[in-house]
């Protein structure tokens, strides 16, 4: 079962969150989210339990759980559906396109230049 976990504190380590689980049960993974420039954590992170067992029973203990002073929220991850992940592939608002004719809120778009 794949298991949310959010408000964490950022200082917390993935060896930390494994540690707490581990308690439960048998941990399969474990996945602190970071930021991808800075590296710094964003204080969620999810846990892998292989038995839904001894996840539900880390789920029910640990949610509402105090660590390192913050409550933190624990749950079942559920996947989000398709539809709702967001695409910035077709994105045509804002920037310049390759004309250098403005888009989006700067003004411009496909106008005519004088």
């Amino acid at each position: 079962m794949n298991i949310f976990v959010g408000s964490l504190p950022w200082s917390i380590e993935e060896a930390d969150l494994r540690e707490s689980f581990e308690a439960y049960g048998a941990v399969e993974s474990v996945k602190v989210i970071t930021d991808k420039f800075t590296g710094r954590s964003k204080g969620f992170g999810f846990v892998e339990m292989s038995n839904d067992d001894e996840a539900l029973k880390a789920i029910e203990e640990l949610n509402g759980a105090t660590v390192e002073g913050r409550t933190i929220v624990v749950n079942k991850s559920e996947p989000k559906p398709e539809g709702e992940r967001k695409s910035f592939n077709n994105n045509r608002s804002g920037g310049f396109d390759r004309n250098n004719r403005g888009g989006g809120n700067y003004g411009g778009g496909n106008r005519e230049r004088y």
